[in-house]
């Protein structure tokens, strides 16, 4: 490697490293993180038994994540530094790709794209598993780039069959991306008895993996998924893989940055070199064939389409728009497209880092205004969404939650909403404000808090009075959503 694409490379990691570190608590844990963290907390032997109930993915992460934590802790910055360390990792590998497949120039935009991509950003910054997924599907298409570009050496199919079945143990959609590359690599290696056995093996992964899955499945946790209707979310896939969840002018920058793939498209089809195009041919013919398999499980039923599940999809079709982009021929021209599409890119990170509608559930601003003045006696809880006893449960954890036909005696109620979003979006809107906040029997308005991520209201009484879930229940902030209560002794 050359002193200058040493240079260049490790300014684009330190980039990477900075967007994914620097604001790394920024954001309160949400729903789905706080059930990684209930799980890391548990003893190993309980984590384990409690992933197939909980989760809809394998263990691998939750394994790493729990070793992680006895080191780094389970707070916002020790968690989530598993993830921000996978998405910086992940930068390299995507150069590497880049750079076997097509060339310097091809691997250093590839890099660039990766490191300010506001999804890779967002998922570098949450303790779940799909830093780590795209870091291991990543290495995973790399081994396969080299098998396929005519690397003889054994130790590459070892490392191939290893990071595929790493990547099929974190998450099931890994097996779209490495069935079309075994069926890739057997239909073209010229010595197939290897690929052949670590095919074998990876299917042996694979049906280990199948009593889960099918378990979770029977769970219903990702039944979520079809509620949005399969053309829109094919739709939103597209738009956030360029510019990630949501920002201001969304639309402007989605359209602008499609033209720019477009573009780059153009300048491998008309400019580019026979390696440069074999490169952009594989990406488009490893990713293209993994949304469209999810896409027809959908239509036949079978569906879990979602952004963050066709995430493997990302490095191949990088790899493609990179081949545009980096191709020799296309000169200055290429270069300032690449550049243009990373401003995009970086100007939607930075809407997120400052705008808190943009941001997670912000359920530790909501447990800490219920800590900034404690009522002189013991208070219920109403809380909406009704997915706050998780969530609550990581930054309040004295708060209990109450039983169906418990009674309690209460001096204080206190009244708390963050706004409803759709669990596969990172926008949620404005808080509610209520027009006329109903007091719960034997109790009045003492106090109205509207803040940018959370609405809480404070009613007390002169007197301790009885409270059930169904007095508490109507004094809910969304009407249309079930309610969390808890009492605080």
């Amino acid at each position: 490697m050359r002193r200058r694409e040493l240079q260049l490379l490790g300014g684009i990691v330190v980039l990477a490293a900075f967007v994914r570190f620097a604001t790394l608590d920024q954001q309160s844990y949400w729903y789905d993180e706080s059930v990684t963290v209930e799980l890391v907390r548990m003893p190993f032997g309980d984590m384990l038994d409690r992933i197939p109930e909980s989760e809809s993915t394998p263990p691998l992460y939750y394994v790493v994540a729990w070793l992680w934590a006895k080191v780094f802790g389970t707070g916002e910055v020790g968690l989530r530094s598993l993830s921000a360390v996978c998405g910086t990792a992940f930068v390299p590998v995507v150069y590497a790709i880049g750079r076997r497949a097509a060339g310097v120039r091809v691997g250093l935009v590839a890099a660039g794209l990766a490191a300010v991509n506001p999804l890779l950003v967002w998922y570098s910054q949450e303790a779940r598993a799909y830093a780590l997924l795209l870091l291991l599907a990543g290495l995973s298409f790399l081994f396969f780039i080299r098998l396929l570009t005519g690397d003889p050496r054994r130790r590459m199919v070892v490392l191939w069959a290893v990071f595929s079945a790493l990547a099929l143990a974190t998450h099931y959609f890994a097996a779209f991306l490495v069935a079309v590359e075994v069926v890739w690599l057997l239909a073209s290696a010229a010595h197939r008895r290897p690929i052949a056995v670590a095919a074998a093996g990876l299917a042996v992964v694979e049906l280990a993996l199948l009593p889960l899955l099918l378990h979770q499945r029977s769970q219903g946790g990702a039944d979520f998924i079809d509620d949005v209707g399969l053309p829109y979310r094919l739709t939103r896939a597209a738009k956030q893989f360029l510019i990630g969840f949501d920002a201001p002018g969304e639309v402007i920058a989605a359209v602008a940055a499609t033209l720019l793939v477009l573009l780059a498209l153009w300048f491998v089809w008309s400019r580019g070199d026979d390696r440069e195009r074999r490169a952009a041919i594989v990406g488009l013919a490893v990713g293209g064939p993994v949304l469209i398999a999810t896409a027809l499980l959908a239509i036949v039923g079978v569906d879990y389409f979602d952004t963050r599940n066709v995430l493997v999809a990302w490095p191949p079709l990088a790899l493609a728009v990179a081949a545009g982009f980096g191709a020799r021929r296309s000169g200055r021209a290429g270069i300032a497209a690449a550049l243009a599409l990373a401003l995009v890119s970086a100007s939607t990170v930075l809407f997120v880092v400052t705008d808190t509608s943009l941001q997670r559930d912000d359920w530790r601003g909501a447990a800490g205004a219920l800590e900034d003045e404690e009522p002189a006696g013991p208070r219920a809880v109403v809380v909406t969404p009704a997915s706050a006893p998780l969530a609550l449960r990581v930054y309040a954890p004295q708060l209990q939650e109450m039983s169906p036909d418990q009674r309690a005696e209460v001096s204080a109620v206190d009244v708390v909403a963050l706004p409803d979003r759709d669990r596969t979006q990172s926008r949620h809107g404005d808080p509610p404000r209520p027009a006329t906040p109903k007091a719960p029997p034997g109790f009045e308005l003492e106090e109205t808090r509207f803040e940018e991520t959370y609405t809480l209201l404070r009613y007390t009484a002169p007197a301790p009075v009885t409270v059930t879930p169904q007095t508490l229940a109507p004094a809910r902030l969304e009407r249309g959503l079930q309610a969390a209560l808890f009492v605080e002794p």
